[in-house]
């Protein structure tokens, strides 16, 4: 990495219309779609554009350490075979990095907080940042593919971003 200064990215809320372009927000918000189970259980239903090209779906746990504000970015990565769902199971919020597509490598970083229930699904072939939750461990149902061939693009930035909340 170069000894330039690391480059400053404010989080945002993260809601539905906001991070539409990277993926959709998995949550419970309003009524659920429909009641099931003699009455006794709401369901929101199909909350993700879920795409695994020519594999299969894949349930994961992922165990993460806690993260912390300001938050170090020094590469992102992403899965050009299939979309990655991230849903936490114990209310922990996370940090959501995700960039645009620029000829193959990340440009125009955004930085999104997860409010508590929110969960993300990053569509196949996004640039994102680590599984991050902020605050405390996080235990996290994972979805993706499963499947031959290499799922895994990274990208090390030269000047690393840092996650910090806008100061007055």
């Amino acid at each position: 990495m170069s000894g330039a200064p690391a480059r400053k990215l404010s989080p945002a809320a993260l809601t539905a219309e906001a991070f539409a372009p990277w993926g959709d927000v998995i949550e419970t918000r309003g009524d659920p779609d429909r009641i099931i189970n003699q009455g006794m259980c709401g369901r929101f239903h199909d909350l993700a554009r879920l795409d695994f090209g020519d594999g299969r779906a894949g349930i994961s746990l992922f165990d993460a350490k806690a993260r912390a504000l300001p938050h170090p970015v020094t590469m992102v990565e992403r899965h050009p075979e299939g979309s990655q769902a991230f849903i936490p199971l114990d209310g922990v919020p996370m940090l959501v990095v995700v960039a645009d597509d620029a000829g193959g490598a990340p440009a125009g970083l955004r930085a999104f907080l997860s409010g508590p229930g929110q969960g993300v699904n990053l569509l196949r072939g996004v640039w994102h940042g680590v599984l991050a939750p902020i605050g405390a461990h996080g235990l996290f149902a994972v979805i993706d593919r499963i499947g031959a061939g290499d799922n895994l693009q990274e990208h090390w930035f030269d000047t690393p971003f840092v996650v910090a909340p806008e100061t007055d």
